[in-house]
């Protein structure tokens, strides 16, 4: 099924669409210093696309690729935050372009589910020293004609599904930006005005395997517990065998 729906582009927020480019973010980072406000990047492919600790993402034709660029007047930790506000936003864009909510969950720190599967992850780089980033770049990828092939992403992750495989919803990069760019503005807006504690709020009543025993796996050590909550900071919380764990960052297996 063909999906080409049109919604108010957010008021604040440039656009750029471009045909081609190494990587969402790191053409945000170049043109951030000369934004004016926060800016959509959005590219219909990228030759050198990265995921989380510079891994390769791997971009087959039809997929979403794009970024926000920010300059936002916050210190490091809130601006880490804005992952969170991302997902929100991704899952009701999801919402937007099928009708429905059914098999959607949020996985932390960063994915979205549909159907047990991997659709949509976001990486979120910031850059600059001291107590306020000069710029982030929230880059977010969505399988939505077709997804990367088992042997594309690393062993034990989730299987990688697209939108179309999954729903029968064909929707372009730039309608569904169309969707995502206005649901990102109102939960930002919320962010802003009210903290983190709805976000938080939100995202945890999205939240896959939640009071469920998972594995993180930290740069140094694995732990598995039961996820009890994410926390005020963003941290996943486990309860495990040597007591309550808040983690920061860490790879979730199920």
């Amino acid at each position: 099924m063909k999906q080409e729906r049109m919604t108010a582009w957010p008021e604040g927020y440039g656009r750029f669409v471009l045909d081609s480019v190494d990587s969402t973010n790191a053409e945000a980072a170049r043109r951030a210093p000369h934004l004016r406000g926060p800016t959509w990047i959005l590219a219909r492919a990228q030759t050198a696309a990265r995921g989380r600790r510079g891994r390769g993402w791997a971009s087959p034709a039809g997929q979403f690729a794009a970024t926000l660029a920010m300059r936002p007047p916050e210190s490091p930790d809130r601006v880490a935050l804005r992952s969170f506000v991302a997902a929100l936003a991704l899952f009701d864009a999801v919402i937007a372009a099928t009708g429905r909510c059914s098999g959607l969950a949020l996985k932390w720190p960063n994915d979205v589910l549909l159907n047990g599967g991997k659709l949509a992850g976001i990486l979120l780089e910031s850059a600059g020293s001291g107590s306020r980033p000069e710029h982030v770049a929230i880059g977010i990828g969505v399988n939505l004609r077709e997804a990367p092939a088992p042997y594309e992403v690393e062993p034990g992750a989730l299987r990688p599904v697209s939108l179309l495989s999954e729903t029968g919803i064909d929707i372009a990069p730039e309608a569904f930006l169309d969707l995502l760019a206005p649901a990102y503005a109102r939960h930002e807006a919320q962010f802003a005005t009210y903290g983190f504690a709805p976000i938080r709020t939100a995202w945890l009543s999205r939240a896959v395997r939640l009071g469920e025993t998972i594995t993180a796996r930290t740069a140094r050590e694995t732990h598995e517990g039961r996820f009890e909550t994410m926390d005020q900071a963003g941290n996943l919380v486990l309860l495990t065998a040597r007591g309550r764990l808040a983690i920061p960052a860490a790879e979730v297996f199920f």
